[in-house]
């Protein structure tokens, strides 16, 4: 099976202001991650917008795609396996950094289920690929034990009815994130299951336009302004 190519939703001229790369859930595709793209790029129009397409074809969604295998997972052959697909997940993380010419500094990540996944696993790096991630219906592989590298945030969206991925995931990692004083945002939404909900995708917009430092992530033409606030 030949692997998708990434859609690039919105490509400036290099450098860019901001790069945000979107991650599929598992059985699904790049495609599947075009619609949030597309809000990205209105609400940011100097950024780079890509959605990426995982590099292993889905074992249980023909047709489908994945970044780890979830036969026969458990709770510790999980960690194992988003630790094996780590390192070429942020592989595909710098090269687009560098097409886009912007660093791990003005970089978001954002997954939806198992690229939820992934990017929380990333974040959790000692020297982590992308100051931001918002992490969709997903959860930590284990919970983290170390705070997160300075000037990293992380923001937890889940619908409180999902039965694939159950929102006390999202309290769980929120509870320890608190106890080890991150930078972070935790939101569950009533009525809603494991999906890219309208609601869902409103609030990850947001958080970047509104949660993350105005130094990162300003509008062209407000960069004087910013400063001068600082």
């Amino acid at each position: 099976m030949t692997q998708p190519l990434a859609i690039v939703i919105q490509q400036p001229s290099p450098p860019a202001a901001q790069l945000i790369l979107l991650f599929h859930g598992v059985g699904s595709n790049a495609q599947s991650m075009a619609g949030l793209g597309r809000a990205y790029a209105q609400a940011f129009p100097q950024a780079m917008v890509v959605a990426v397409n995982s590099p292993q074809p889905s074992e249980l969604a023909p047709g489908g795609w994945q970044w780890f295998s979830v036969m026969d997972v458990t709770e510790d052959n999980r960690v194992e396996r988003v630790g094996a697909a780590l390192p070429a997940f942020e592989a595909a993380v710098r090269q687009w950094q560098a097409q886009a010419g912007v660093g791990a500094a003005g970089t978001a990540l954002v997954g939806f289920s198992q690229g939820a996944i992934m990017a929380l696993a990333a974040a959790l790096r000692p020297e982590p690929v992308a100051a931001r991630v918002i992490a969709i219906g997903g959860r930590f592989a284990r919970l983290p034990e170390q705070p997160l590298h300075e000037g990293a945030t992380v923001h937890l969206l889940h619908g409180k009815a999902d039965a694939v991925m159950p929102y006390n995931h999202a309290i769980e990692g929120a509870l320890r994130l608190k106890a080890l004083g991150a930078d972070f945002t935790a939101d569950v939404l009533p009525f809603i299951g494991h999906e890219l909900h309208p609601e869902l995708l409103e609030l990850a917009v947001d958080k970047l336009q509104h949660h993350v430092p105005a130094r990162l992530w300003v509008q062209p033409g407000e960069t004087d302004q910013a400063k001068e606030k600082t």
